[in-house]
């Protein structure tokens, strides 16, 4: 066994580290086959450099050893007793318990746990289903919500004065569209229409207040906040445009006009994973904040600053865990965390961990996008519940608070109670490419997928990969860079250089090859050096160069994912890289305090989450390959804001559109 584990290793199927815990798990292993434990242990620890949490020992029986190639199955199943014996052999193993012992594995009869893994999923596990419980809920709070979600009417006087086929059709659909019409059939249409069309000012609208109640609708949004005033836990899950961030301000608004009714204050924080999804949330909150109309009050007690979460736990300098913890909790009311699926496992288990039992915690995120790099996909396990719907308890108390309608569903189960998926894209309309495309990525469908291309959508374009559309992909962003360079020749502030840089951006599904980062950034250099755009010459540090950080430094305060530009200090003229933080400022920083850090013309779709762009180009390989998956190109795909174009091949987007991320893991499990 271990001159075949060796060999898996010798042709990098294994890493080193799966090598050596297998090797030690044979020293220590005293009642069971030694083989066995060697290549489960070994297995385990290489499932989980993949994502997965854990391995299910039944999997086996499809025939598959799990991911490893399938060359090697027969001569690694020979060594080792029959399928049917391993839940013995896990069970009476020296070196596997069920969790509650200080073993190296757990295993819980079907599923085999690195013992942290296993501790971890139990935490998070057992602090959302507590905290999904059902709480008390002041029921003047429906009256705040009605005010906060009131029907913008304003918006459909536009749309009515912007209709191209102005029959009484389309006014139907537009209405159902805008007011978020569910039920039709028994509304006076006619009537409804008569108002439509004498509407010479927003206002005149308002008489739908009557004619079409809200019974008859639902708006997801005012669910969504709804859910969250009901729980201490929630999540909130959407896709892009889909106001995510609307939705979480004008929550906090309700919750925070509810503890002044009762003379408390409420301490609230935002957090996101990395720096740039920091900032965005700082940016988008504020936004929220200042558009939606809030008391003077109210604006006050909600924060329009976000912190990344390691600087909200408290990072402590060489250490895995933080200042803040079960111990030492945060001192807050409630917690906002954006991005949420980008948090793995671990991470979410010391968050929660530090979050006192009486605060509430509301995820935010996108089900549908790459799950963390690191193990687990918390939010997508969690997000799975939506398919049980509500309960009739919560349907009912939901009915209460919105005035809308919702179906039961014969369960009791509390996570499921706590979700709401936002159903609607307000950056999208019908005339979007970019918002059909990625409805059609997530569907899996090839056929849907190139329906959306045939239809000729203005915002979206497909370059099948040559050598002449590669040259062109090449120039695009040559000519896309040309705004913030140009700023910088002209000695423009680093905030404008900033946003000008962030306004297109090209991403990538691999590192290496000639569609990879490495690849693509030194061909980009190349052509901006040749059109005189940046210095020429061999220097790393010029004016102008982008880069990415790589690696979190706690000292510096930079981390991984944050971008930053090479320009020449306004005062000195030495030159430093400005980044935008988290709080909405601007720091420069020379270069040699810099962490790890790589150029960034070009970046990983991986590293783009978190972050938007005006115009995104998106380069997929020309052979395929096992990481393109569904959720990789539609997070590509929803990067874009405005426009999109693809370099890729039609088979290879074919395939990977087809293909879902699935990663092993007990949660769901555990909370059902």
């Amino acid at each position: 066994m271990l001159k075949q584990l060796q060999h898996l290793m010798d042709h990098g199927v294994l890493r080193p580290l799966d090598l050596q815990f297998a090797k030690f798990i044979a020293q220590q292993e005293k009642n069971s086959d030694s083989n066995l434990l060697m290549l489960l242990s070994a297995i385990t620890s290489h499932e989980l450099g993949r994502g997965h949490v854990c391995i299910d020992i039944e999997q086996i029986e499809q025939g598959e050893l799990f991911t490893l190639p399938a060359k090697y199955r027969d001569a690694l199943l020979e060594l080792v007793p029959e399928r049917s014996a391993w839940a013995e052999q896990l069970i009476n193993a020296s070196t596997v318990s069920n969790g509650t012992e200080a073993t190296p594995l757990a295993f819980d009869g079907t599923r085999l746990y690195l013992q942290r893994y296993w501790a971890f999923e139990q935490r998070v596990s057992n602090r959302i289903t507590k905290a999904a419980q059902s709480v008390a809920v002041n029921p003047q709070l429906s009256n705040t919500l009605d005010e906060l979600f009131a029907r913008q009417y304003h918006f459909l006087f536009s749309a009515l004065k912007k209709l191209e086929n102005n029959n009484q059709v389309s006014r139907q659909q537009l209405v159902c569209d805008m007011l978020d019409v569910v039920q039709s059939d028994d509304l006076d249409w006619q009537a409804i229409d008569t108002v439509l069309l004498a509407a010479t000012k927003s206002s005149e609208l308002e008489t739908l207040d009557q004619l079409i109640p809200n019974n008859h609708c639902v708006n997801w949004q005012k669910v969504a906040a709804a859910v969250a005033l009901t729980r201490r836990f929630s999540v909130i899950s959407g896709g892009p445009g889909t106001g995510k961030t609307t939705t979480v301000t004008k929550l906090l608004a309700s919750l925070v006009t509810q503890a002044k009714q009762d003379n408390k204050n409420i301490a609230i924080k935002l957090v996101a994973p990395t720096g740039k999804a920091a900032a965005r949330l700082t940016e988008s909150i504020g936004q929220a904040v200042q558009s939606i109309g809030l008391a003077p009050e109210v604006k006050e007690a909600i924060p329009t600053d976000a912190s990344t979460l390691h600087r909200l736990l408290g990072y402590i300098p060489n250490q895995v865990d933080f200042r803040h913890n079960k111990s030492n909790p945060l001192h807050l009311d409630v917690l906002v965390v954006d991005e949420a699926s980008m948090v793995d496992l671990p991470m979410m288990a010391r968050l929660l961990d530090a979050v006192p039992e009486h605060a509430r915690v509301i995820l935010l995120g996108d089900k549908d996008q790459l799950a963390s790099v690191e193990a687990g996909a918390v939010l997508g396990d969690i997000c799975q519940f939506t398919k049980m719907g509500y309960s009739q308890n919560q349907a009912q108390q939901l009915s209460q608070l919105t005035g809308f309608n919702l179906s039961a569903q014969l369960h009791n189960n509390a996570v499921a109670d706590s979700l709401c998926m936002l159903q609607k894209s307000y950056r999208f309309d019908a005339r979007s490419g970019i918002g059909q495309l990625a409805k059609a990525i997530n569907e899996g469908s090839k056929f849907k997928v190139e329906a959306v291309w045939d239809k000729g959508f203005s915002d979206i374009r497909f370059h099948d990969l040559s050598n002449n559309s590669y040259n062109a992909m090449i120039t695009m962003m040559v000519n896309g860079y040309r705004s913030y360079l140009g700023h910088i020749h002209a000695g423009d502030k680093p905030e404008i250089v900033l946003k000008a840089f962030s306004q297109i951006q090209l991403l990538c599904a691999m590192r290496e090859g000639d569609f990879g980062v490495v690849g693509l950034n030194q061909r980009i250099e190349k052509a901006l050096k040749k059109s005189d755009l940046i210095p020429h010459g061999d220097e790393i540090w010029y004016s102008g160069r982008p880069v990415m950080v790589t690696q979190n430094d706690y000292g510096v305060g930079l981390y991984n994912g944050d971008i930053g530009i090479a320009m020449p200090d306004p005062i000195d003229q030495r030159l430093r890289v400005y980044f935008d933080m988290p709080d909405g400022s601007i720091r420069g920083v020379l270069p040699s305090q810099l962490p790890e850090h790589e150029t960034v013309y070009a970046m990983t779709i991986h590293k783009s989450q978190g972050s938007e762009f005006e115009h995104t180009v998106l380069a997929l390989p020309a052979e395929f390959s096992p990481i393109l998956t569904r959720e990789l190109i539609y997070t590509g795909v929803t990067r874009a804001k405005k426009k999109l174009d693809l370099f890729a091949t039609e088979k290879v987007v074919a395939r990977g559109v087809m293909i879902k991320t699935q990663r092993n893991s007990g949660l769901v499990s555990l909370m059902n």
